[in-house]
């Protein structure tokens, strides 16, 4: 996994925190779902690349 990769999961799943806490601050339900999307996006994203990093070897 490229440190550029891990980098931008790492933000895309920190972004989805924020939002979420966001959401949850202003009683924004679509905004908080939105952040728990996110984090879930970055979350597989990071497996993703674990698993080819696997394989690699």
């Amino acid at each position: 996994m490229g440190i550029g990769d891990k980098i931008s999961n790492k933000a895309e799943e920190l972004k989805g925190k924020l939002k979420e806490a966001t959401g949850k601050a202003t009683g924004d339900e679509h905004l908080e779902a939105e952040g728990k999307v996110d984090q879930t996006e970055g979350k597989i994203k990071q497996a993703g690349e674990k698993v080819k990093d696997f394989f690699r070897g």
